[in-house]
């Protein structure tokens, strides 16, 4: 999911001077002046005069993220005069973006959750970018399993990772914690101190919640998901004949609902509001509503470009695991291009791919502009995720970076300094929406019922899931 789930809006970056000084983009030209036909460029090539539209910031981002942006395009635009680029608010949701998609109201360039990539490429719902693609620089230097997710059974590229693959972590609000008379500096590493620290905060801070999960819009049964895995259990399970199966109603997602009961029944610790998507529980956590929940390691830069969070006050440790096999979700973004667009649109596309999103992750001049440029506009600068290129190629971009970084990363170490040790867990790969929309009520009828029977509900909610895997499987 988008952190998705992440599910995500795009981060309001700028390439500036380098879109124009390095040769990291897929290429070089500069501008001459538009001609009656199209646009020239200063070694006399023709283009056709091209327009696309772009997923841009979530609705309701601040003005310096705004102010960034439109920075960028006016470079990107600059660099490659024959392109016309028009950004619209976007935010992916798993309750729209269906219906946008069939519709057709996506932008020409649009951010789907890794889980999605594969079932859009088999149902022809995203363009064939793969000749585009074969023009970055860096091609061939993608993590080959990170890559995969936008790849099809052809081996094609239908859609690029667009964003560093994130680890979903536990967010805590250090002035909650201090109010509490907790130790902001040494976050919970256990469950079990989780849930103290959660019913501390509950006590001794009116009217917030010490702990909350998402429970709508497919982010409960995405974060339910997450819970399961740090206990060593698993969503799915696939035969060697292919077959998958649902195994919802496994022995750690149990214990993952009786602790959300336990939280919110035993403790009163989960405050009086159970219907929360990632937008709406990020707004309430950067309002101070919140003491701790779980969501994507990148979720920082969305908090202060959406939320107007304020970086002391942040925090950012490691999920608890706990028994054998357990492991830390992660997921992605891809961008992908519609299916509609023409090659010359699919041309400008993989440009503002490669300039927007990747080409500060592989150019250090590019890496240098963009950081500077969003520093100055107040901007996130080093909010800690995955690499799309490797470790070393990460590491080596925040030395790139970092007499410009702003990220409280002192505040984050609890994370940091383990993320590149985390067993790190794929979301389920088949029916993934559908599985954890089936999820949601479960979660929210435990939150709401203190009688709820949660293996009825989850022998209810794997069968349903189960009805769908064999239907999609024919």
């Amino acid at each position: 999911m988008k952190s998705p789930r992440r599910y995500t809006a795009l981060a309001a970056t700028a390439i500036a001077a380098a879109l124009a000084l390095t040769a990291c983009s897929s290429g070089d030209d500069k501008a001459a002046g538009p001609t009656s036909s199209g646009t020239s460029t200063a070694g006399g090539d023709q283009h056709e005069a091209v327009t696309i539209t772009v997923a841009g910031l979530l609705p309701g981002t601040k003005q310096d993220a705004i102010d960034a942006l439109n920075t960028e395009v006016s470079n990107f635009e600059a660099k490659y005069p024959w392109i016309t680029v028009k950004a619209k608010d976007y935010e992916w949701k798993d309750t729209t973006f269906a219906s946008q998609l069939a519709g057709g109201t996506l932008p020409d360039v649009f951010e789907i959750p890794f889980t999605d990539g594969k079932t859009l490429i088999e149902n022809k719902q995203i363009a064939d970018i793969d000749a585009q693609f074969q023009t970055l620089p860096y091609a061939s230097q993608f993590n080959a399993n990170v890559l995969d997710a936008g790849k099809g059974t052809d081996g094609h590229v239908y859609a690029i990772p667009a964003k560093s693959v994130y680890g979903v972590g536990l967010h805590y609000n250090r002035d909650l914690f201090t109010k509490a008379g907790l130790d902001p500096n040494k976050p919970p590493t256990t469950w079990d101190e989780v849930r103290a620290d959660a019913k501390q905060i509950a006590q001794k801070v009116p009217g917030v919640a010490g702990y909350m999960q998402m429970t709508k819009s497919a982010t409960g049964g995405w974060q339910l998901t997450t819970a399961t895995y740090s206990r060593g259990g698993r969503m799915e399970s696939v035969a060697d004949d292919g077959k998958v199966t649902a195994t919802l109603d496994n022995d750690a997602t149990k214990a993952s609902l009786q602790y959300l009961h336990d939280l919110r029944w035993t403790d009163n610790s989960m405050g009086a509001n159970f219907l929360f998507d990632w937008g709406s529980i990020n707004q309430a956590f950067a309002a101070g509503k919140i003491g701790m929940y779980t969501s994507g390691s990148d979720v920082y830069t969305s908090l202060v470009q959406t939320n107007g969070l304020k970086a002391e006050t942040y925090g950012l440790t490691a999920i608890p695991l706990e028994g054998s096999d357990a492991g830390v979700l992660g997921g992605g973004t891809l961008a992908a291009v519609s299916v509609k667009a023409t090659d010359a649109q699919k041309d400008a596309a993989v440009k503002w791919i490669d300039a927007h999103y990747l080409a500060k992750l592989t150019n250090q001049d590019a890496a240098v502009a963009d950081a500077k440029l969003q520093q100055a506009n107040n901007q996130p600068v080093g909010t800690p995720t995955f690499p799309i290129f490797g470790k070393d190629l990460y590491l080596e971009n925040q030395t790139w970076i970092k007499d410009y970084i702003n990220a409280p990363l002192d505040q984050m170490t609890g994370y940091t300094d383990k993320m590149f040790d985390f067993p790190m867990v794929d979301e389920p790969r088949y029916s993934t929406q559908d599985l954890y929309s089936a999820l949601d009520p479960v979660v929210q009828a435990v939150l709401t019922d203190k009688n709820a029977n949660i293996d009825n509900l989850l022998k209810q909610a794997n069968s349903k899931v189960q009805t769908i895997l064999d239907k999609n499987q024919g």
